[in-house]
């Protein structure tokens, strides 16, 4: 892969192009995408120009804007040289992280598995193996989050709707379950009307619950075989329940998500927070704009971050609009009820 700059040193502002040469036309192909996608996502994100001649991509725009898409598309390209699909959301963190391998083959090699880091490095990177994809973070904050997932006993994850909070701690379980570092996934959540009132609810108790919980199905079919699902589910290997349900249990070499946790009330999360047992991870998410606790009662989460942020053994991690990873207008949106409230 060659890359060859106009002549000069143009400075930020300065109108500038460089030309890329990716010899492999089949990997430039997916590179580029269907109907050239790829590309058309990197120019309007980063506001250049690409143009596509033979093996070459020639990108033109501000200096800066430029040499950012340079260091994106040779990431790309690098990535499916190691045999990798290239999605959406791949270009997506390339541009947020800022593209480039950062560390050379030999370094990869020698990066470190000690303890509880089981995540892989790759120049830098963070992946996470799940049974049917590899999940990379795609913004730092996220990154950061996912490092103390693993290196922490319990962890908080704060941030508003779409920051991938959930996802990833989920991602971990799975990841941790299937090298065997722990013999269980538990997964809760308040069972709190979002605002509305449903009334009576048909069935038995799954059937009841089970509206609440689907955003922690979701999550699992994302990295788990159907069957392979249903069956550690059949055999509690994998249980989803209402945080009501933790009372009386202590949880031993499993890891434990608490979802939603700003509808925890102080004594339900006093409750959870101490079933940790041996062996176990404990990872707790919650957006604090989005609170349906019933008037006068004191979320949970807002009490843990006032007694349990100076335990260097607790990890707090946050989150802004920046690092929502759904639709573009999710941020926007979230912004804007920031900025009125």
């Amino acid at each position: 892969m060659a890359s060859t700059n106009a002549p000069g040193a143009p400075e930020a502002g300065d109108l500038h192009h460089q030309i890329v040469e990716f010899p492999d036309n089949f990997l430039l192909i997916d590179l580029c995408g269907e109907h050239d996608r790829n590309i058309a996502q990197i120019e309007r994100q980063l506001e250049v120009q690409i143009l596509r001649r033979g093996n070459q991509l020639d990108v033109h725009g501000d200096a800066a804007q430029v040499a950012g898409a340079v260091q994106v598309l040779q990431a790309l390209y690098e990535r499916l040289e190691t045999g990798k699909e290239l999605e959406q959301g791949d270009i997506d963190r390339e541009m947020r992280m800022g593209g480039g391998m950062g560390a050379s083959s030999a370094e990869e090699r020698a990066a470190p598995e000690n303890g509880d880091q089981l995540e892989m490095f790759h120049g830098g990177r963070v992946e996470i193996k799940t049974r049917k994809k590899l999940v990379e973070p795609r913004t730092e904050a996220q990154k950061a989050y996912v490092r103390s997932l693993f290196d922490k006993e319990m962890a908080f994850g704060i941030g508003p709707a779409g920051t991938g909070k959930t996802y990833l701690a989920v991602a971990v379980g799975v990841s941790m379950f299937i090298e065997g570092h722990v013999d269980k996934i538990i997964l809760a959540r308040p069972a709190v009307e979002a605002g509305e009132k449903l009334g009576y609810l048909p069935g038995d108790m799954k059937e009841k619950v089970d509206p609440y919980m689907q955003p922690l199905y979701d999550a699992l079919n994302d990295f788990l075989p159907g069957k392979q699902l249903a069956k550690l589910i059949e055999d509690k290997k994998i249980e989803i329940a209402p945080l009501a349900f933790m009372r009386g249990r202590t949880l031993a070499r499993a890891f434990v998500v608490l979802d939603e946790a700003q509808n925890a009330t102080s004594m339900q999360m006093k409750m959870f927070l101490t079933r940790l047992g041996e062996g176990s991870r404990m990872v707790i998410t919650g957006d604090r704009t989005q609170i349906d606790l019933p008037r006068g009662v004191a979320s949970g989460l807002h009490d843990a971050e006032r007694l349990l942020s100076d335990i260097p053994k607790i990890s707090f991690n946050y989150f802004t609009a920046k690092d929502v990873v759904r639709h573009p207008l999710v941020a926007a949106i979230i912004e804007a009820y920031e900025a009125d409230g």
